[in-house]
């Protein structure tokens, strides 16, 4: 997957991302990072096409993503975001949403994939139990393993995780880590976090600043550069010993989706 000189704003007169190169070896994992309007979620709506690049391309398997319809795109990528969707119907209703014709036997399977069917199982109802609306009657991590066995039943060639973390508690994220990691594993996957504690293991990172990369490299390259990456590394690693949250001190949004807009 390939981001050739992408250049985009939401209003003619914003430039949102600036000249944005980069390629996503196929079975490898490249993490984006930086500051809140920074632009990295905004990389993932481009590769949805709910937008579409003002300058350059955004390619899959040196094909313009523009050229292929939108369902065709969507059906070759998976997503895991920070804020997940779930409908006012059953927890099996939700799995079975990342592919509808689906077995009942492969849902339970993606259920056990993503460690929720033993939390399903001791339900009175079941997979018959209905989550509320938005997922109200689930926990955080409990609707983040409803989307991770949603999206292993889509079995996408392409995943996106979108803050996928970023909203949970610190015993749940890494919990829920773990199972992106297996999840991502011979997968092409962009990661977008603001927590680099889950991107050390990316094989590739791009820090973004103002809609530009500014730093690229692994976590080791990026911590012998001394420069932006390691500044961060730094600012979080004292925030968490101070138990302080990563927002506080770099005053990274969580939902930077709202901030790129």
């Amino acid at each position: 997957m390939r981001f050739r000189h992408v250049r985009f704003g939401y209003e003619s007169n914003r430039v949102i991302l600036d000249d944005v190169d980069f390629t996503i070896a196929a079975g490898t994992t490249t993490a984006v990072v930086g500051h809140s309007g920074s632009g990295k979620s905004t990389l993932a709506r481009l590769l949805f096409r709910f937008y579409d690049v003002g300058d350059g391309a955004i390619q899959i398997d040196g094909q313009d993503i523009r050229s292929i319809t939108q369902e065709s795109l969507r059906r070759s990528i998976g997503i895991v975001p920070q804020d997940t969707v779930l409908f006012n119907d059953s927890i099996f209703y939700n799995i079975a949403y990342g592919r509808p014709d689906a077995t009942h036997d492969e849902v339970i399977a993606a259920a056990r994939a993503a460690q929720i069917d033993g939390f399903i199982s001791e339900l009175p109802q079941g997979y018959d139990t209905p989550v509320g609306e938005r997922g109200l009657k689930l926990s955080g991590g409990e609707k983040q393993r409803v989307a991770i066995a949603r999206t292993l039943l889509k079995n996408p060639s392409i995943l996106v995780f979108d803050e996928a973390t970023s909203a949970l508690d610190s015993r749940t994220e890494q919990a829920i880590q773990a199972e992106l990691m297996r999840l991502a594993q011979n997968r092409t996957t962009l990661l977008i976090a603001h927590r680099l504690s889950t991107v050390v293991h990316a094989d590739q990172i791009l820090v973004m600043d103002r809609g530009r990369i500014v730093e690229r490299g692994t976590h080791a390259e990026l911590m012998r550069a001394g420069g932006r990456y390691a500044e961060m590394w730094e600012i979080q690693a004292r925030s968490a010993a101070k138990g302080e949250t990563v927002a506080d001190e770099l005053a990274i949004d969580v939902g930077d989706a709202t901030q790129d807009a």
